[in-house]
């Protein structure tokens, strides 16, 4: 059985896109950029050690898990402590080219494999009220960089270069390409159906 170690709304939709069932295990691990550690090595050590805290819980599983990131000018920006620091990363964001850092892992206990996608998202200029509006609706909460790409920011990206689903937090094209070389994946499948499990951590991942 597959099981996705997020509790992201947006991985669970993307994942039910591939037409595989799979089981939801929720998991909370130190997301921490070492020193010296460069955004990619940091981006897959993390959807590697939320792959293992699955495993660790669902030891005869496969799980499959991610990290999605945003940098610029080699900075990490993760997901915004509050409005004001929100407000700041759109700020720097705004008028130039940032990548995006999308790791998946998956995992069993005799089968390791992940896949690394790199995106390129261009922002407009973006007005002091803009940012202001954008803060205030919320939607930057809890999403990397302060944006998601699938809601109001998609007003904001003047062009992307990459994997939509990879800036929206799965990147679909490897996530096909890692279950189908397990063996997981069949495309005659029905509809995915989804079963959430046991709270691992008692944190969104």
């Amino acid at each position: 059985m597959l099981y996705l170690a997020s509790q992201s709304p947006r991985r669970r939709e993307l994942l039910a896109r591939l037409n595989v069932d799979f089981r939801v295990l929720d998991v909370a691990v130190v997301e921490c950029r070492q020193p010296h550690e460069s955004p990619a090595d940091y981006v897959r050590r993390v959807a590697l050690d939320k792959a293992r805290a699955g495993l660790s819980a669902m030891p005869d599983a496969l799980v499959l898990a991610a990290d999605t990131e945003v940098v610029l000018d080699d900075e990490v920006f993760g997901k915004p402590r509050d409005a004001r620091d929100a407000a700041g990363m759109l700020r720097r964001l705004s008028g130039r080219t940032h990548q995006v850092l999308s790791a998946v892992c998956l995992l069993s206990s005799g089968h390791e494999a992940d896949a690394l996608s790199v995106s390129e998202v261009t922002f407009a200029g973006l007005d002091d009220a803009t940012i202001d509006a954008y803060v205030a609706s919320g939607e930057p909460e809890g999403k990397a960089g302060a944006y998601a790409i699938q809601g109001a920011a998609q007003a904001f990206i003047a062009h992307l270069s990459g994997s939509y689903s990879g800036v929206m937090g799965l990147p679909l094209h490897e996530t096909a390409r890692l279950l189908a070389e397990s063996g997981a994946i069949d495309a005659a499948r029905p509809a995915a159906h989804i079963t959430r499990v046991a709270d691992v951590a008692g944190h969104p991942a």
